[in-house]
């Protein structure tokens, strides 16, 4: 379908419905609807019925007094309903459950989407002070285990273009920055069949990730394991963390109809 055909058949009221509820977030959760048209750019006139449409099917509310619109909760169910149509937070979560109850560590789910990653399941530790992890949270995949799991999978081509439209932000002084060691680390990645980062993201976070193939072989999305490094013994991630979660790592791709060879030794 070319371009003629495509914009024949697009919703402009749909797509500015969406790009509304995009403007609103942590820095602005609130916003006036001459602020509204001005980040449109467009006139007040073009988004007042979209905002009055949002409001009365529940994803906006809008103060009395301040005129000022803001989300609503409903507005999650736009992202449930996405992470409630995969299978595999629901596959998963026993295992991660079952897991982080056998090693005494978080582990988390996620998928990649553009340069980041999207925590889809989750099984925390309780008590233990680590990276606050909610479903729906996102995260820089060049600075985190999974996030550099899942874009070593990736295809050549998209990762040149994420470079194009990204730099490798440092976080910390162990993040990697330069683009050339860090395709090198992905390639390691892909060999290894895991990932491992220490500190790249938050100062004393270690984490460890491992892939979930699905049927076709494609990586569908990455299970990880996060420590701090003051609660647990210097070795835990290699001896004890790894083995166990590269196994749950191929119990999962074989429940998900992978029939490959995943090797779950650590190289």
């Amino acid at each position: 379908m070319d371009n003629v055909e495509k914009e024949k058949y697009s919703a402009n009221s749909l797509v500015r419905g969406l790009e509304i509820i995009k403007l609103f977030n942590e820095e602005h959760p609130s916003l006036s609807l001459s602020e509204i048209a001005k980040k449109l750019g467009v006139s007040r006139t073009v988004p007042y019925r979209l905002l009055y449409t949002l409001q009365s099917i529940g994803y906006l509310t809008q103060d009395e007094n301040t005129k000022q619109y803001s989300l609503t909760p409903k507005v999650l169910e736009l992202g449930f309903s996405y992470i409630n149509s995969l299978k595999i937070p629901e596959i998963a979560q026993p295992y991660m459950e079952s897991l982080r109850d056998e090693i005494g560590a978080s582990c988390h789910l996620s998928i990649l989407d553009g340069h980041e990653v999207v925590y889809v399941g989750s099984a925390p530790v309780r008590g233990v002070s680590a990276v606050n992890v909610n479903i729906g949270l996102r995260l820089p995949a060049h600075a985190t285990a999974n996030g550099k799991l899942l874009l070593a999978y990736e295809p050549k081509d998209s990762l040149m273009q994420l470079f194009q439209v990204t730099n490798l932000t440092p976080y910390t002084d162990k993040t990697l920055t330069t683009p050339g060691e860090f395709l090198d680390q992905l390639e390691k990645i892909r060999q290894n069949g895991y990932s491992m980062t220490s500190g790249e993201f938050h100062q004393g976070i270690h984490s460890i990730a491992a892939p979930i193939y699905g049927r076709t072989g494609k990586v569908l999305a990455a299970l990880n394991i996060v420590a701090t490094e003051l609660s647990y013994q210097e070795d835990f991630m290699n001896k004890v963390a790894l083995p166990k979660l590269l196994d749950v790592s191929v119990l999962l791709s074989n429940y998900m109809g992978y029939n490959g060879r995943v090797s779950n030794q650590v190289k």
